[in-house]
């Protein structure tokens, strides 16, 4: 029997503390941080795709992660066309300001290896490939890297 009482959401909780665990391996021990980098850096993701491709990455997240992803979504201001990586990194420090202090650096490579480790291959590559360049040294060539 379903402990919530539906099984898509113990399957959703389920998978989205597998991503934390393995941004809280990177980040510390601290799962609030965790899910609050995980949501930060997905919405300056989210904000700097094609509305197309954005709407493909968001369609391979687990539910409860899809949330976090289009929380404030406004589509009719994509993609963010400001595409420089100190952009992108101010974007991720404005959204962790309220939390224990941690580099934007670290928290972009961790969530980016989570993203790409859960999505499939052709999906991470595209969304890679969509990125600016110094945006896109942040993410992981394949998955598992």
């Amino acid at each position: 029997m379903s402990a919530n009482g539906l099984e898509v959401f113990d399957k959703t909780v389920q998978i989205t503390n597998i991503w934390l665990n393995e941004i809280m391996d990177d980040l510390g021990p601290d799962r609030q941080l965790a899910w609050h980098a995980l949501g930060v850096v997905l919405r300056a993701l989210r904000d700097r795709l094609p509305a197309e491709l954005g709407a493909n990455l968001g369609a391979e997240l687990p539910l409860l992660i899809r949330g976090a992803y289009y929380d404030q979504y406004q589509p009719s201001n994509l993609p963010n066309r400001n595409r420089s990586v100190e952009e992108f990194f101010n974007t991720i420090a404005e959204g962790l300001e309220s939390g224990r202090p941690v580099n934007v650096n670290d928290a972009a490579r961790t969530v980016f290896k989570a993203v790409a480790h859960h999505i499939d291959l052709g999906q991470s590559a595209k969304v890679r490939d969509s990125l600016p360049k110094d945006v896109k040294a942040l993410w992981p060539e394949s998955v598992g890297a």
